[in-house]
């Protein structure tokens, strides 16, 4: 079966994600078992069994199956519940109306990632109702906390109810937004994310009146030094095999891109091709440069206790980002030495969160199908293996073993930076025509790799 569109699910589809954007998820708190109830309800109607999971009151997740014979590997359909602030007065529309207009679902969550949970819950019903006989299981779970690191959502799950929800493949977010490069799209299947480690250093010094700056030692002057050692620190380049192979396929998309392949080719230099790429698309161009090393951003910074008063003690959060081939506590001792002259007797680190890169093969079946359904659907495209700068749940799911893609294809309607500043942006929305056109493609890759 070849790709096409199902316009029949249209509205079912778009009714679905405008309800599911109208329970307010936004993590912290979470309150994610309403909208998981919700999920389970309309999915009985189809005459699925559902499962409610609380890692805690009210951070509810909700798991499902449909059963194989068991010949082919099982797929995992993954989503999360939870969603990022939203303000209501930077908004055009209500952040949680759910609204439809323009051709769109607006709302926080439309692309982050209630339109997949959407999706996959559409392809789910899709199967069951046309009586796919299939080799293997396919498990669709919706889960709570991955914007907050997922240790109540996915993680849990794994921990606690692994028979559950790990399976040999997984299909996640962070992967499938088109990116327009000449006259094609290339649409990237994410197969590594870097990893993660929050951390806060406390400065220290000692207080004084502010009128006599030098009869004290301020905490918030040694916190500038170490943020501005750290924040505008470039490490060491590295490319990773998923790196690479989005580079080279980027540079055959487009001439205007071939500064990639000199990138491949001379990495030192790597800086000063990206700027000038910039100069063409600084959105895109800072996602790559973020993708070729170890990043140390400051994010947060809180000192002083009174207006003449000389703080003895600053903080300031970082988040650091570290790629496949790295762990975190080399990380941390990098950042220590680039203080050292700073002072370590002066600063104190507490590691607020940490999880380890990953990255999954290629050289899968379940890839080469993406790939495949994508030429299909549109001969032109290219497909692209790509590192997500951020985390998402899938390092749970590769931890214990499975391959795990990121695949929300999802075609532009405007810019690809536009799209993306939407994401846990302003005016968050997926189009009726992308809905439609993920729960396609996705209906039709499960549909013939399960069969």
């Amino acid at each position: 079966m070849c790709a096409k569109l199902i316009r029949e699910i249209q509205e079912e589809v778009t009714d679905f994600l405008s309800s599911l954007i109208r329970f307010n998820t936004t993590n912290p708190p979470g309150n994610e078992t309403v909208a998981a109830k919700y999920v389970a309800k309309d999915l009985e109607k189809d005459g699925f069994k559902c499962e409610l999971f609380e890692s805690a009151p009210g951070r509810g997740s909700v798991i499902t199956r449909l059963k194989g014979t068991g010949n082919k590997p099982s797929l995992l359909l993954l989503s999360h519940l939870d969603v990022v602030a939203a303000n209501p007065k930077e908004w055009s529309v209500d952040p949680f109306g759910g609204v439809v207009k323009d051709g769109c679902v607006w709302g926080r969550g439309a692309l982050d990632m209630k339109g997949m949970t959407a999706i996959e819950v559409m392809a789910m019903k899709l199967l069951k109702r046309n009586g796919v006989k299939l080799q293997g299981d396919v498990i669709l779970a919706a889960t709570a906390d991955e914007e907050k690191g997922g240790e109540a959502g996915a993680g849990w799950l794994v921990k606690n109810h692994k028979d559950k929800i790990v399976a040999d493949y997984v299909l996640n977010e962070g992967g499938g937004m088109a990116i327009s490069v000449g006259d094609k799209n290339v649409y990237t299947v994410q197969t590594a994310e870097k990893g993660i480690h929050w951390f806060k250093i406390r400065a220290k010094g000692r207080p004084g009146h502010g009128s006599v700056p030098g009869g004290a030692d301020n905490a918030i002057m040694r916190m500038n030094e170490v943020i501005g050692k750290l924040g505008n620190h470039r490490s060491k380049i590295m490319l990773t095999p998923t790196v690479e192979q989005y580079l080279t396929e980027m540079a055959k998309a487009d001439k205007l891109l071939q500064s990639l392949s000199q990138l491949l080719q001379n990495p030192e230099k790597s800086d000063q091709l990206l700027d000038m790429l910039a100069k063409q698309d600084n959105y895109l161009a800072e996602e790559i440069r973020a993708r070729l090393r170890m990043t140390v951003t400051p994010t947060m910074v809180h000192g002083g206790v009174k207006e003449n008063i000389i703080p003895s003690e600053c903080e300031a959060v970082f988040d650091c980002r570290v790629l496949p081939g790295q762990n975190t506590s080399q990380a941390m001792d990098r950042i220590k030495d680039l203080l050292k002259d700073i002072g370590l007797d002066n600063l104190q680190f507490e590691t607020i969160h940490a999880a380890e890169p990953s990255e999954s093969s290629m050289n899968t079946p379940l890839y080469e199908l993406i790939v495949e359904v994508m030429k299909e659907f549109e001969p032109n495209c290219g497909v692209s293996p790509v590192m997500l700068t951020g985390g998402t749940d899938s390092r749970f799911f590769r931890a214990v073993g499975s391959e795990c893609y990121g695949f929300h294809p999802v075609l532009p309607e405007t810019s690809y930076s536009q799209m993306q500043e939407t994401i846990h942006g302003i005016d968050e929305r997926i189009s009726i025509n992308n809905l439609v056109l993920g729960t396609s493609i996705l209906y039709d890759i499960v549909e013939r790799f399960m069969t």
